[in-house]
């Protein structure tokens, strides 16, 4: 059949719903067939048919083999893609989790496709669900979007609060009544060209009765309705745990030539500072060990033994608390910390720590220190070298690992800013500087000056917004904010009257002092040079304060930048220009193709990434979502693998080292995320694919091409 364009008409296709009476294909994420459980949906593509219709926009469809469509999408809209309509008006998909489709990416560059589920009248945010997946060039991967945010569905609706994800009656759409599919890659300033199919629907629903429901929660902190691999049953069990994951370390120390940092004792010797460092050998940035050996970051954060769940309000949620004279009553305390979810209006709250508790009971009464001693050598026996940002200094300063060091501080805010984390910092008031002067004296005798510790992250995700958002905020702040004055001073300097400004604005203040009182934001596209250099000069003060006060305070530590989630390019050549290593929290499949901006060249580090499954009991998968934990092993090789190919990245850092709690964190943060569970006991899977990756990945990185 001809390509037919989105400018030139619907291209109609079949696509009809059929039950499968065979197991699906090793790709898909639907389920065999097994008694008492619904067969797999296949969504098929097939014959032509005036009923049925495949609507391109601003791409070119045609066939690509049986149930497979090749899309060729431009660049002239936000979303080119396609829409794949039901048969009949809907697809009744009850009782399933997942859709899956494979892609394939045909094209030179990697391509991000985005596939949305939809309910009638859905908008991109309400009534329909979304997913993504990154796929490299000539390579393909499985993108899964999930119809039925867990795997569990409650007979009838029951309030369970303080949690990202938690079996549920009804999720954010009707699965029953699914429209159709919106396949499409989300403003693209390129072609893309791909191929998409087959299409299932998989997985299987529980329905769990309600009135029997709570309490869900066991004495170890895990799902109480459903068995696993690897659950905890008794403390019996964590002890054989224990002493055989100990046999297997022996067995398994680590990869061999490597020094005491971690460094590549079969790479070149370069200079030994007695610090880490970054230098560029052979065309690819490397950080440098103290001794002078190459060393690539391979870390995890959030290493400690701290796990603590609100219990407030949801003491019925769990089975089996400790009374106040039991030896685990210790694991009760208290919390605030709470910017989104339930607790945040419900703060003070008490908390309890399942994952403390079940370190009592694994190690006995001195399991702070054979915890930290385990996980030292986990860590050389798995070829994680780094402890990175968020974890127990206690564990890092026993000098047996290279960590990262968290700089967090509070100062004066940014009144007219905002962003999910809080508000920017203001920083031209004194007290920016002040405050991470007497933050950084801290560090004095314990991280700074130690050769063990590569270097600082100084903040986290701060909200950038836009290349004008802190020039607004600055606007939009009182009148007696010192980044609102400077902003004003520099005006009265490049405009000299205030008739010129309003001429250049489109604005009518009758004063400087007018302009000084006012919160109104300017027209933006009038107002956007002088906005855009302002953002510029706040960037420059943020990183360049922060830089001269770490050179006087650790000279001998990497600056390792703020780990930008959002960021545009002014930030982000700004903090090239101050930083050592520019850090980005990178929560995506592939990081292979990630680039400062104009190609800046210096390295860069991942501070964060995931990704979660919904097969071990938890309710969440965090950001990124796999099928079960051979998928997500195999992600987590690929995500690395990438990084080591990509010359500008120096280090990946997983997030985190412990799953969250099962019933969340203060924020209700409940994921799938760690390489050990509540119950200390590892993930098999991730820690086989963290040694195949690390124990070769010096020699793959300087080989790569």
């Amino acid at each position: 059949m001809a390509i037919i364009s989105a400018h030139h008409g619907t291209l109609r296709w079949l696509i009809s719903a059929s039950l499968l009476s065979t197991v699906l294909p090793v790709w898909s994420l639907g389920r065999s067939s097994h008694a008492g459980q619904q067969a797999p949906v296949r969504l098929s593509i097939g014959a032509v048919s005036d009923g049925q219709m495949v609507q391109p926009n601003d791409a070119r469809v045609s066939p690509a083999g049986q149930n497979r469509l090749q899309i060729r999408t431009g660049h002239e809209v936000p979303w080119p893609g396609v829409t794949l309509t039901a048969p009949n008006g809907r697809w009744d998909l009850s009782g399933y989790e997942t859709i899956a489709l494979e892609v394939t990416n045909r094209g030179d560059n990697s391509v991000t496709v985005n596939c949305r589920v939809d309910n009638p009248g859905a908008d991109g945010t309400h009534q329909c669900v979304t997913d993504s997946v990154t796929v490299s060039p000539q390579a393909s991967a499985i993108l899964t979007v999930r119809i039925f945010p867990v795997p569990w569905k409650l007979s009838a609706p029951l309030e369970l609060v303080g949690m990202r994800a938690a079996p549920t009656y009804e999720g954010k759409i009707d699965p029953s009544n699914v429209t159709q599919l919106v396949v499409f890659v989300n403003h693209p300033q390129e072609d893309h060209n791909f191929e998409i199919g087959p299409i299932h629907a998989g997985g299987h629903i529980q329905v769990l009765d309600s009135a029997r429901f709570l309490p869900f929660i066991d004495e170890f902190g895990q799902y109480l309705h459903k068995d696993w691999p690897g659950k905890t049953h008794s403390t019996e069990e964590l002890i054989v745990r224990r002493d055989a994951e100990e046999q297997d370390l022996v067995t398994r120390p680590g990869p061999s030539e490597r020094d005491q940092y971690g460094g590549w004792l079969g790479g070149p010797q370069l200079e030994g500072t007695g610090f880490f460092r970054v230098q560029k050998h052979q065309g690819k940035w490397w950080l440098v060990d103290p001794e002078g050996r190459l060393f690539w970051s391979h870390g995890i954060d959030c290493v400690g033994s701290g796990n603590a769940t609100p219990i407030s309000d949801r003491e019925t949620y769990f089975s089996n608390l400790p009374t106040a004279d039991s030896p685990f009553a210790r694991f009760y305390g208290s919390g605030s910390w709470a910017p989104h979810g339930y607790y945040k209006d419900h703060s003070p709250y008490r908390t309890y720590d399942f994952s403390r508790a079940n370190l009592l009971r694994k190690y006995g009464p001195d399991f702070d220190r054979l915890f930290a001693e385990r996980t030292h050598q986990r860590f050389r026996s798995w070829g994680i070298n780094t402890i990175a940002n968020w974890s127990d200094e206690s564990i890092c300063l026993m000098r047996k690992t290279p960590y990262t060091a968290t700089i967090g501080f509070e100062s004066k805010r940014l009144e007219g800013s905002e962003g999910y984390w809080g508000k920017f910092y203001d920083v031209f008031d004194p007290d920016f500087r002040e405050q991470l002067h007497r933050r950084l004296a801290q560090e004095k005798d314990r991280t700074a000056g130690d050769p063990w510790c590569i270097g600082y992250f100084v903040h986290n995700e701060l909200s950038w917004g836009d290349d004008t958002s802190l020039a607004i905020a600055a606007l939009a702040s009182p009148a007696d904010q010192p980044p609102k004055k400077v902003f004003v001073e520099d005006l009265r300097a490049r405009y000299e009257t205030i008739a010129r400004l309003n001429e250049a604005w489109g604005s009518d203040h009758v004063s400087w002092d007018s302009l000084l009182q006012s919160q109104a934001a300017p027209d933006k596209q009038k107002a956007v040079a002088d906005l855009r250099r302002f953002y510029e000069k706040t960037a420059r003060t943020y990183f360049e304060t922060i830089r001269d006060e770490l050179r006087e305070a650790a000279p001998n530590q990497l600056y390792l930048g703020c780990r930008f989630a959002w960021v545009n390019d002014i930030a982000a050549r700004t903090a090239a220009r101050f930083c050592d290593v520019v850090s980005y929290n990178r929560y995506t499949y592939v990081v292979e193709d990630l680039r400062l901006p104009d190609d800046i060249d210096m390295p860069l580090i991942i501070g964060e990434f995931h990704f979660g499954a919904l097969d071990r009991g938890m309710f969440h998968t965090g950001l990124r979502s796999t099928a079960n934990q051979q998928d997500r092993a195999a992600k987590y090789g690929s995500y690395v693998r990438g990084a080591l190919r990509n010359p500008y990245i120096v280090g990946t850092h997983w997030f985190q080292y412990k799953d969250q709690a099962t019933t969340g964190r203060g924020d209700g943060e409940n994921y799938q995320i760690g390489f050990i569970d509540v119950c200390d006991t590892p993930y098999p899977e991730i820690v086989a694919e963290a040694r195949e990756v690390a124990y070769s990945m010096c020699t793959y990185r300087l080989n790569a091409h």
